[in-house]
């Protein structure tokens, strides 16, 4: 079993901060950050997703997490965040493509990701 905590961890940490972000800071860059990182996670958990179910056969389009404002992008964060662990989960139950990441791969790349955005989000 893949331990997906240090995912989880970072996750919910930024998207703590973010919640009790002031709007000052939201509007000066964070809140925009903070999307762009929500619809990466997004697009991750969707590839394995899909490359989980029919391996890729009739995937679908992938769905881009909505602009819904800057007071809620702490809960996006926190919403693809955990959608990201999910499916981390799931793949490494199953055996991957040779061709695909390794689920630890994926994991670490993720683990990093956020932590740069929440670096570039909160000074």
């Amino acid at each position: 079993m893949l331990d997906t905590s240090p995912l989880t961890l970072v996750v919910e940490r930024f998207a703590d901060r973010l919640r009790a972000a002031p709007q000052s800071r939201l509007q000066r860059g964070a809140a925009a950050e903070a999307l762009e990182l929500a619809r990466e996670l997004a697009v991750r958990a969707q590839r394995l997703e899909s490359a989980a179910s029919a391996e890729g056969a009739g995937a679908a389009p992938a769905r881009v997490v909505p602009d819904a404002g800057i007071f809620v992008v702490g809960d996006q964060v926190a919403v693809a965040g955990l959608d990201l662990v999910e499916a981390l989960r799931a793949i490494a139950c199953e055996a991957a493509p040779d061709d695909a990441k390794a689920p630890s791969e994926v994991l670490d790349e993720a683990v990093r990701l956020v932590e740069q955005a929440e670096i570039r989000a909160m000074r």
